[in-house]
């Protein structure tokens, strides 16, 4: 089974492989409606809790309140992939070598599928507030990393291929949730404090390991695995070939920028001491 995409001229087959039905693709919309849902029920729930427990909150500008909020659901989405990643990556049996006779490269489930179609919301709700509050929330390269994301998670979906692949990428998330509260520290005015140092530490360290540590374990797979990767469809491997390298440029750019502002901040540290 599949579709023919139409560019001008240029017919690009997209094939879902058979995999596509209509109760996966039921199941596959709603668990994009239930991302979104999350991230508005977040985004609410944080502004909620913060009036509550941050007397600073109240003290925020509009445009302020609307970024602490916004890094709520960031947050919370950050946690959710890389710890349901972590968890189909190396706890369950989905992607280990000798538990199926499939090829890795079309291994996929229903609570993977799931876990994608939610990060295809967060993504959508995302991109939609930094787009509507332009350049407020992040500039042009916000909204390409959430373009190529969602291109990429979204075709693997529809083919039910490469979804390892997408999945070590979603665990890079992982790095969000100190750069959210690096940014959550400097507006409440901490930047001198201990938390904000050892956030900035952790911040290095897990960038490191989780952005770029991990995309070098990722292409070492992509090289030693290539006999299956060139069994995707012809828009997925060419899209394998080109998105997981400007990603690891982009992480590359801000682990640089992470590594002088942690130089900064230590240096600063040292001499208030």
């Amino acid at each position: 089974m599949g579709f023919a995409l139409s560019f001008g001229s240029l017919p690009v087959l997209v094939s879902s492989y058979d995999f596509a039905t209509p109760n996966k693709e039921i199941q596959w919309l709603g668990s994009v409606f239930t991302g979104i849902i999350f991230c508005v029920v977040v985004y609410r729930l944080t502004a909620i809790l913060s009036s509550l427990l941050f007397k600073g909150y109240g003290k925020l500008s509009s445009a302020e309140k609307i970024e602490w909020n916004n890094r709520g659901f960031s947050t919370f989405h950050a946690l959710f992939a890389s710890f349901t990643s972590f968890y189909l990556l190396v706890l369950s049996d989905i992607f280990n070598k000798d538990s199926h006779e499939e090829l890795v490269i079309n291994r996929s489930s229903t609570f993977s599928n799931s876990v994608l179609g939610i990060s295809i919301g967060y993504f959508l709700a995302d991109l939609a507030m930094i787009l509507w509050h332009f350049p407020a929330l992040g500039g042009l390269e916000y909204v390409l990393h959430h373009g190529l994301s969602m291109f990429s998670i979204i075709q693997s979906l529809l083919c039910g291929q490469g979804q390892i692949y997408i999945l070590m990428v979603l665990f890079s998330e992982s790095t969000t949730p100190f750069v959210n509260l690096r940014w959550h520290l400097d507006i409440a005015d901490l930047k001198s404090s201990k938390l904000y140092v050892w956030n900035g530490i952790a911040l290095f360290f897990g960038w490191l390991i989780a952005r770029i540590f991990l995309f070098m374990f990722f292409f070492i797979h992509m090289w030693t695995h290539f006999d299956e990767v060139k069994e995707i469809y012809p828009l997925g491997f060419y899209s394998l070939l080109v998105v997981p390298p400007v990603l690891a440029m982009m992480n590359l750019f801000w682990f640089w920028k992470i590594a002088k502002g942690l130089v900064k901040t230590i240096s600063k540290a040292k001499h208030s001491i």
